[in-house]
């Protein structure tokens, strides 16, 4: 089999396409890329289908040797990126051959990179994907949904292609700033919150706890009430901003659960969840309301 072998799996690296979708009525979630634009922009530059699966890194330390001829592209977070101990630059094409040794370090700005090859990494699919989803134990090389270990083989297929490929400067993310703004639509329960709540919500600085993963960012901060904290269990939307028990908001992210009872105060805006995949617990972040309208016009300039 060729591919590409892991010398060093890094902290923690997952093989991720586009997701699980049509499952959640039997309790499977979707999955699939973090931060889905950096994930997108890496298989276009590999010319690949939208699905195609790739490698998410998690801050860093990623070192894979290859035994094929292809091209790979690595977008994300600023990492140095190394080919046989040649620095090269992220957010353009690589071309890679036989022997050649391909390193991700540790990321300075952001913290999760995307690692494409032409043609995608072929993984076998569980309900009609390859995402890994450790806690349900699916996807990936594993049986139970492990992430990459020493010694793995990703299956990928040579190509002779050698184009060139890059993505403009302003289309690459910037992660400096102190506190992330993050934009958000409330949604149909914020009657359940009071405005003195709501105020006290938008004016908050929030910080990412150390309890926080791919399924749900826990945040800590000015506690929220709500005059209902239990209501029956309901579908739950990528980004749903739950308010707990004890008041501190729960951002729902790719790997949550279906279905949950606690209030929610309302959704990220989707095209800040890739934001927050770059963030590390310790950031701090702040909400911005933005309605359904402009939700919509800023989709529809993004695809201009």
């Amino acid at each position: 089999m060729s591919g590409f072998t892991v010398v060093n799996p890094g902290m923690f690296s997952l093989i991720q396409d586009a997701g699980r979708h049509g499952f959640h009525n039997i309790g499977i979630t979707t999955g699939g890329p973090f931060d889905n634009y950096s994930f997108n922009w890496a298989n276009r530059l590999c010319d690949n289908l939208e699905s195609a699966a790739c490698l998410e890194i998690l801050v860093g330390g990623l070192v894979l040797e290859s035994n094929i001829s292809t091209q790979i592209a690595i977008t994300g977070a600023d990492a140095p990126i190394k080919i046989n101990d040649k620095s090269v630059d992220g957010w353009r094409t690589q071309n890679i051959s036989v022997g050649d040794q391909i390193s991700i370090g540790y990321a300075s700005a952001g913290c999760r990179s995307y690692l494409a090859v032409a043609g995608g990494i072929q993984c076998p699919q569980i309900f009609g994907s390859a995402s890994t989803v450790k806690r349900e134990k699916l996807g990936g090389l594993h049986k139970n949904g492990q992430a990459l270990m020493q010694g793995d083989l990703l299956p990928c297929n040579t190509s002779q292609v050698k184009i060139t490929r890059s993505v403009a400067e302003q289309y690459r993310p910037q992660f400096d700033g102190d506190v992330a703004e993050i934009r958000m639509i409330l949604g149909y329960q914020q009657s359940q919150f009071e405005t003195s709540q709501l105020d006290r919500f938008f004016t908050a600085v929030y910080t990412i706890s150390q309890q926080s993963d791919r399924m749900g960012y826990r945040l800590e901060g000015p506690a929220i009430s709500t005059s209902n904290n239990e209501m029956l269990s309901e579908g739950i939307c990528l980004g749903a901003i739950q308010i707990p028990a004890d008041g501190q908001p729960i951002i729902l992210l790719c790997d949550r659960q279906t279905i949950g009872g606690y209030p929610k105060i309302g959704s990220v805006f989707s095209q800040d969840i890739a934001k927050l995949a770059q963030l590390m617990p310790g950031r701090k972040i702040r909400f911005k309301a933005i309605d359904i309208e402009q939700a919509q016009i800023l989709l529809r300039q993004s695809a201009q």
